[in-house]
């Protein structure tokens, strides 16, 4: 039934046959019979029956005769049943044709082959211009190919995808042509490009699939230059270098622009294993695989012959070692903010830290003990306003990388009961306030003090400066698990601390270090939370200290937990800590001594020193009154007076040299807009330049000038071809000229 048919006017029925004038000899067929039926029925057999018998004397069947029309036909599609099928299988093919539209511009923008595909480059300075890390990928602008010399597109034309400029993304020549005769890949430009930007590198049959559809979609929205110029500057190149300008520039030293023919030739021929061809290392390698694309483009008819034969291979000019690690646990630390911090794009970019040399290196001096044994020792030392000046996460940053200073999670000890306490202040006691310092003899929980010395009472400045472990679990019992939580909660604390848990007095939870001496530098600062960080920030105005969040003590309460700071060092477990000027801090010790902590601020900085094993093992015979207060005295007193915060640090450029302090060139490498530069090494002078495709250096020292002889000849020798050249072309001019010319007044004669 067509589709419209039931909307037509149906025909009369036909008039019932005459009956045939037999009748049923019993009543099997019911009371009414269908005798009209079973006649239609038997009428429709006789008329498939033909008139002859066969060779077994029966009836044969006669079939309908079938059509002879075939699909390619017109009256094949006159069948009304065929037309609705072809029309919804079209309509299926368009619904499924805009939602892969909709599907690749969700998942595969556009703009995405603008950016660069692995981070680039982020190099980190301390405050004094020292650089302490470089990480991510050697990158640089993107190209235009417009402004390239023809011979460096026609490099990468000729051995990745001669028939670039007239094929739509998938070129089936290509592939038959890498099949047959191992020139060239099977993946068009398009094609890598599509790869490298919106896939992963797997090699699966869905993956090429969706690679040849990006490149038809890639072909459609942009143009021929624009695809080139987004594969040319996402290219993987090796040696952590990605896109043709930041390989033009490690590996010789020159803008793309002002490449040669053989230096072009080398990078091309990079891109097939930029890793097994890297020149740097397998020199001998790039230098096959460049004549191979020299052959290409010969065989393309980009080079003749004698062009060829006189390119000679490319000497490298590599300046900076990309593939430097990082080398600090600061730098670990401050690299994911760095990310943050850095903008879109190509460009490399150079960040200054707070990181003050000066102060790290006294840091790796004072932790490097030998009392330490095979324990591990970290340090944290900030501003009171969160700005990390030196950080030791490890006795050995070669051995391991593991942060104790951010990512190892330990008990702090007594060094914790400055919530406690605080919590007390907060609540209205005082210092002199008396609390009971006998044993704890009832309930589940029984602490002990070091070495069991109990008395009647104490005071509460007292019991901090000795640290009693009875008179914290009674104070905290007291005030109550909420106050002190709520305290910490507000200095800064967000590791989980066990409410009603009378052990969370005595420091049982886990917290880093970074986080205790940041909860510290908040009292510093007597404004808290502090948020720890690795550049500087512009202090707030009072419009914003005011919607900032942050809040201040009370200056009672500050005055008398100073006090308490104060007599902790000076009469107290911190005496190993004690410094000539005011100083503020606190011992912990956790128990069997597996954690040895001092934290605590002078000198307008705020320090925290912790010493453990990582097998969290006890120590033997260290506790925080003793090595990390020594070493916190130690630092504190070669650190003198800590300079002003950095409120809007000056952005220097990277200096380059590898990442070790002090290390920093003393005069930089300078570019000119020819491709030529001028460098300083050894004492001499070396000005690089091109010379009718020859890389020449001429080189002044203490002995004069000197330049290489060999190549000093090569220039001799081209150049003088070339003058040979323009005076033979010089000359056929003339004489053409001078034909013109005798032609001309012969006419005249006639």
């Amino acid at each position: 039934m067509g589709l419209f048919d039931p909307f037509r006017r149906k025909p009369p029925e036909p008039e019932p046959a005459p009956h045939r004038g037999y009748y049923s000899l019993h009543d099997g067929l019911g009371e009414d019979p269908a005798y009209d039926e079973w006649d239609a029925r038997l009428d429709e057999v006789d008329r498939r029956l033909s008139g002859e018998l066969d060779s077994g004397g029966t009836y044969r069947l006669q079939r309908e005769p079938r059509g002879a029309e075939r699909w390619w036909q017109r009256a094949y599609w006159r069948d009304r049943r065929k037309r609705w099928w072809s029309g919804r299988i079209i309509a299926a093919a368009l619904a499924l044709f805009v939602l892969l539209v909709a599907w690749l511009a969700i998942t595969a923008p556009l703009n995405k082959s603008l950016q660069p595909i692995a981070p680039p480059m982020v190099t980190l300075l301390a405050a004094d211009g020292t650089p302490i890390a470089r990480n991510g990928a050697v990158t640089d602008e993107p190209v235009v190919v417009s402004e390239l010399p023809p011979h460096v597109v026609e490099a990468f034309m000729a051995i990745e995808d001669r028939r670039f400029y007239d094929h739509w993304g998938v070129d089936p020549r290509g592939v038959a042509r890498a099949v047959f005769m191992g020139v060239g890949g099977g993946s068009t430009i398009t094609q890598q490009l599509a790869k490298f930007t919106f896939l992963t590198p797997e090699q699966t049959l869905t993956r090429k699939a969706r690679e040849m559809l990006i490149a038809f979609w890639l072909e459609s929205w942009l143009t021929k230059d624009e695809i080139l110029a987004r594969y040319l500057s996402n290219a993987y190149f090796g040696d952590n270098v990605y896109g043709l300008r930041a390989a033009s520039m490690h590996f010789f030293y020159r803008r793309p622009e002002n490449l040669t023919v053989s230096q072009a030739a080398m990078l091309a021929g990079l891109v097939q294993a930029p890793s097994r061809l890297n020149p740097v290392k397998h020199y001998e390698r790039a230098e096959r695989r460049r004549q191979m694309v020299v052959d290409a483009m010969v065989a393309a008819g980009y080079l003749s012959e004698a062009e060829a034969r006189n390119l000679r291979p490319p000497a490298l000019d590599v300046r900076l070692k990309s593939d430097l690690p990082t080398g600090t646990y600061f730098a670990d630390w401050a690299l994911p903010e760095a990310r943050e911090r850095t903008s879109g794009g190509y460009a490399r970019q150079t960040l200054t830290t707070t990181l003050d040399s000066r102060l790290q290196s006294i840091a790796r001096v004072v932790t490097g003990r030998p009392e330490l044994g095979g324990a591990q020792v970290a340090l944290v030392a900030m501003r009171p306003n969160g700005e990390v000046v030196a950080m030791i996460g490890g006795t050995d940053y070669g051995k391991s990388t593991f942060n104790r200073a951010t990512q190892a999670k330990r008990q702090p000890g007594s060094t914790f009961k400055l919530f406690v306490y605080l919590a007390a202040l907060r609540a209205g006691w005082d210092p002199d306030d008396r609390i009971a310092n006998t044993a704890i003899e009832e309930g589940s929980y029984r602490p002990k003090n070091s070495r069991e010395r109990y008395s009647e009472s104490l005071t509460l400045r007292e019991a901090f400066a000795q640290s009693s472990n009875v008179a914290a679990v009674r104070l905290f019992g007291e005030v109550g698990s909420e106050a002190v939580i709520e305290t910490a909660r507000d200095l800064g604390v967000t590791s989980a601390l066990a409410e009603g848990d009378p052990s969370l007095a005595l420091g049982t939870s886990t917290m880093s270090l970074l986080e205790l001496t940041s909860a510290y530098a908040g009292v510093a600062a007597n404004r808290y939370p502090v948020d720890p960080h690795a550049f500087a920030r512009a202090e707030p105005n009072w419009w914003e200290r005011l919607w900032d969040g942050s809040d201040t003590l009370s200056g009672r309460v500050l005055t008398d937990m100073e006090d308490m700071l104060r007599h902790a060092i000076n009469q107290g477990t911190g005496r190993a800590a004690m410094l000539p000027g005011p100083n503020f801090g606190k011992t912990g010790t956790t128990q069997d001594n597996r954690d040895a902590l001092f934290v605590g601020y002078a000198n307008d900085l705020v320090v925290g020193v912790w010493i453990g094993n990582d097998d969290n093992s006890p120590l033997d015979g260290i506790s925080g009154g003793g090595l990390p207060a020594q070493i916190w005295k130690d630092f504190m007193r070669q650190a003198g007076g800590a300079a002003a915060p950095q409120a809007n640090p000056t952005q220097r450029a990277d200096p380059g040299g590898p990442v070790e302090p002090q290390d920093v060139p003393e005069l930089e490498d300078i570019p000119f807009e020819d491709g030529s530069r001028l460098r300083f090494e050894d004492g001499e002078m070396i000005y690089s330049t091109d010379v009718e495709g020859v890389d020449l250096d001429l080189r002044v020292g203490e002995d004069g000038m000197r330049v290489d002889s060999q190549r000093f000849e090569e220039v001799r020798r081209r150049a003088e071809e070339a003058t040979r050249e323009r005076i033979e072309r010089e000359e056929e001019r003339m004489r053409e000229r001078y034909e013109i010319e005798r032609q001309r007044l012969e006419e005249q004669d006639r």
